[in-house]
């Protein structure tokens, strides 16, 4: 059974800097298990079916506005009929005014109200952005991620490939290391994987015969990032003469990692073969790919054309 992460609704509200309007006798305990947020609207009029009530609930300019149009009953009526879902937190965004209704219905249903001066759509994205992150599916794979001309490349192969010796290769040309040996990958959007070292190992590299190499210390703090997305799978293995290795480029490889298929490549590794060059290259390319441009492609066109022309003469 896959595992289900949480975020604290108290660390939530430092992260949006938020005042607590009314606190829960829970309000240490909450947990957030969802990183969609709802303006609850149509529930406000009435309309509950499909209503998700393990989402934040946002209250806006239009749904205030709206509140503050009906009298006092059918305030009270309202707010305590969406309190009851037993939501984990309600936001007052644009400070919006806290009604004596709402801070009853708060109270009666031992629900938490923050309030913000904040815009709704910009609390909604903090919330997305931080949460959705915090909640997201992830697993921990070797491996080794590096930011490589924008474009994130996870190096996986046997160990002793040389996976770390080229990461550091590709830091004295520039780069960036995201984590060495364990990379903990995290489905955070859809069809987008993001990468982060575990917090032990974070900004080490593990090189055989010198030992643990503080990257932040020995390349600057210029030389490390936090997390990265994944955009390349690259496999290291040794060169073997009787296996076949793609020389065009024209067939897409893919990797499947918490069901978002990766691009990936198979770059064989024997002496004398520049890997971080090899490396920047396999980059430019996944970014050239990205904007629509594939050379496989159009050498092949290139090629089929030359003989039709030639076919034809």
């Amino acid at each position: 059974m896959a595992q289900v992460y949480s975020y604290k609704l108290s660390q939530l509200t430092e992260d949006l800097k938020a005042e607590i309007v009314f606190q829960s006798s829970d309000y240490e305990d909450v947990l957030i298990y969802s990183g969609d947020v709802h303006r609850p609207g149509l529930q406000l009029a009435g309309f509950y079916d499909y209503f998700e009530p393990s989402r934040i609930q946002l209250i806006g300019k239009m749904e205030s506005t709206y509140m503050q149009s009906q009298i006092s009953e059918v305030r009270t009526r309202k707010w305590e009929a969406l309190m009851r879902y037993k939501i984990p937190a309600m936001i007052l965004c644009h400070g919006a005014e806290m009604t004596d209704e709402l801070l009853t219905a708060a109270a009666k249903y031992d629900v938490t109200v923050l309030g913000s001066a904040e815009d709704t759509t910009d609390i909604m994205s903090i919330i997305i952005r931080v949460v959705r992150r915090a909640v997201a599916p992830r697993l921990t794979r070797h491996g080794v991620l590096v930011e490589v001309y924008g474009i994130g490349l996870l190096l996986v192969g046997e160990s002793g490939v040389g996976k770390s010796e080229t990461a550091i290769e590709l830091l004295k040309r520039g780069h960036r290391l995201v984590a060495d040996d364990a990379v903990e990958i995290r489905a955070i959007d859809v069809g987008v994987l993001q990468g982060e070292a575990p917090e032990l190992i974070r900004h080490y590299v593990e090189l055989r015969g010198l030992g643990i190499i503080d990257v932040r210390r020995v390349f600057g703090f210029g030389a490390v990032r936090g997390f990265q997305n994944i955009h390349l799978v690259v496999k290291l293995e040794q060169w073997q003469d009787m296996a076949s290795y793609d020389r065009l480029g024209d067939s897409e490889e893919t990797v499947e990692i918490l069901g978002v298929k990766i691009p990936t490549i198979t770059i064989p590794v024997k002496p004398g073969r520049n890997l971080a060059v090899i490396l920047e290259v396999a980059a430019m390319n996944q970014r050239q790919k990205f904007m629509g441009y594939n050379a496989a492609v159009e050498f092949t066109k290139m090629i089929d054309k030359h003989f039709e022309d030639s076919g034809s003469e």
